[in-house]
């Protein structure tokens, strides 16, 4: 059974990885109802809370049927991560996540995310510092080190929980691989299998079957899995994982009114809470996955895409009822 500080998570927990402009409320609840034992919000940049960004001081909004819920925010300055968890609290999260391990440009560059796997010492200070601060469970997402000639990720780890980290999720690459190649877990699971280690060790990257779930969990030991780009377009992989675990055979995949269903609520959620214009862009990314495995199906999903008109969005949403309510998926 995992514990992230006195927060029960069940065993071998799956977790909703926090990514930007995917894991806003809206989608964080279509995953909560499939099953995600515990979702994140986007990255939210310390810089940008303390100087009230609107941006920023939205991602704070977190609803009560998401717990638990961790607040996840990104700096390099001490002054700054420690001012900004001040308004995090206000929000009342359960957790609140430092981001070690971003590894776009122009938050490395600014020695956050990724960029500060170049100073542990550093990155062992802030964490120190901000545990301190808060009554709070504090944990950390970031990857196995900056290249490959720097993984030091078993001695990062030990180090993080010694000064208060409750849990630490690890992204299977380095800064430099970016998204490139595959994930390796080895180092995660020489994290866990550190007999000083006693917090939960999550595994993050390439968890995209059921298969690579139970393989997480019973080959490499670890106590969950944080699912990012799987869940995209596709908040049925929780339950699909769970049931694998349960029984050790597939789920059905969502039948087309399943996947109507929630595009639907997931475009009207969008809209409702960030607005027309970027509720509908923002849930582009995810009709893709949605509605994947549809012969012919280009002309619907341009139509899906293309459009700023919410209006429009919901007749193609019609339209594809209309021709395809019949479709079976594989």
């Amino acid at each position: 059974m995992a514990r992230i500080g006195n927060i029960d998570v069940g065993d071998f927990p799956l977790l909703l990885a926090p990514m930007e402009d995917v894991s806003d409320p809206p989608f964080r609840a279509l995953c909560k109802e499939q099953g995600a034992d515990v979702v994140y919000t986007e990255f939210i940049s310390s810089e940008g809370l303390i100087r009230d960004a609107a941006k920023s001081t939205m991602k704070l909004d977190i609803y009560e049927k998401e717990r638990p819920v961790g607040i996840q925010i990104f700096g390099a300055e001490l002054d700054s991560m420690l001012k900004s968890i001040e308004i995090v609290e206000k929000s009342n999260p359960d957790i609140i996540d430092i981001n070690f391990g971003c590894p776009v440009k122009k938050v490395v560059s600014k020695g956050a995310g990724a960029g500060i796997l170049k100073d542990i010492d550093l990155m062992v200070s802030l964490t120190e510092a901000m545990v301190k601060h808060t009554n709070l469970p504090i944990t950390v997402k970031t990857r196995l080190g900056w290249d490959n000639d720097s993984i030091r990720i078993v001695e990062v780890a030990e180090r993080l929980q010694d000064v208060g980290c409750k849990a630490i999720s690890i992204h299977g690459r380095t800064r430099v691989q970016m998204y490139k190649g595959e994930a390796n877990w080895a180092p995660i699971a020489e994290v866990k299998n550190n007999p000083r280690m006693h917090i939960p060790v999550f595994g993050n990257g390439d968890v995209d079957t059921p298969e690579k779930a139970v393989e997480m969990r019973d080959d490499y030991g670890l106590d969950g899995a944080m699912i990012g780009r799987a869940s995209i377009g596709y908040p049925w992989f929780f339950r699909e994982v769970k049931h694998y675990f349960e029984t050790g055979h597939h789920l059905a995949p969502p039948t087309m009114l399943e996947r109507l269903d929630a595009a639907r609520r997931h475009l009207q959620m969008a809209i409702d809470w960030k607005g027309e214009k970027l509720g509908v862009f923002e849930t582009r990314r995810h009709y893709t996955n949605y509605f994947k495995g549809i012969p012919h199906f280009k002309e619907y999903r341009m139509k899906m895409v293309t459009s700023d008109d919410a209006a429009d969005v919901f007749v193609a949403f019609d339209e594809v009822e209309r021709d395809f309510s019949d479709f079976q998926f594989a």
